[in-house]
């Protein structure tokens, strides 16, 4: 299944999902000309990234390895979900929050 659309926008999609600079180097890479499927991966990699911070400072308050550990196990798994997809060329939204972000970031094209 070769699609050109996903074939063009991969090298982006990939970049967006290493740390919240590689999302915004996806963006401008991204910016002309736009390429949907790079798009909807920026969006997720945002959405992960920005889960990562808001969570983060909401579990940094517990002092309990077990919440810490569990945050740290789904953020992994969300990003590992996302680039995954984001190399096979498909356009899945990450597991319980991907569909909230492309509607959150659906500014982002």
């Amino acid at each position: 299944m070769d699609n050109p659309i996903a074939n063009a926008g991969k090298t982006a999609a990939i970049v967006a999902y290493f740390t919240i600079i590689g999302t915004i180097i996806a963006y401008f890479i991204n910016n002309e000309p736009k390429n949907p499927f790079a798009s909807f991966h920026i969006r997720q990699a945002l959405g992960i990234h920005l889960t990562f911070y808001l969570l983060g400072a909401l579990v940094s308050i517990f002092d309990s390895w077990m919440i810490t550990y569990s945050f740290w196990i789904f953020i992994l798994v969300l990003g590992i979900y996302g680039l995954i997809t984001a190399i096979q060329g498909e356009q899945r939204p990450v597991p319980l929050l991907g569909e909230s972000f492309q509607k959150w970031f659906s500014t982002i094209h």
